[in-house]
């Protein structure tokens, strides 16, 4: 779990960079192990841990995603994109910017 622990921390710096960099407006709050992520048209992005599942869940438009650390990564359980890229895909459709997240 500290790997999930530090996926979320470096999910919120992240969004703090974007924010100081760019002219997304994107809010971002932390409850224990979730971490909501709300854009200017207030759409959300919420990602939050399985502890008894040793997984990472994430909530978006485009639909929930399951994922676990596999081979050095986030992947997801279904075989969608992994935790990264499917984050960036998203935050960049639901704010209208731009925006790469990296591990």
């Amino acid at each position: 779990m500290d790997l999930a622990e530090s996926l979320l921390r470096r999910v919120e710096a992240q969004c703090d960079h974007f924010n100081e960099t760019t002219d997304a407006d994107i809010d971002n709050q932390r409850v224990g192990g979730m971490v909501t992520l709300t854009f200017a048209n207030r759409s959300q992005i919420v990602i939050n841990l399985q502890k008894p599942l040793r997984e990472v869940w994430m909530a978006t438009r485009s639909g929930g995603y399951h994922y676990r650390w596999i081979d050095g990564q986030w992947a997801d359980t279904k075989g969608a994109q992994a935790f990264w890229p499917q984050l960036s895909a998203d935050a960049t459709q639901q704010s209208g910017a731009a925006l790469n997240f990296s591990s």
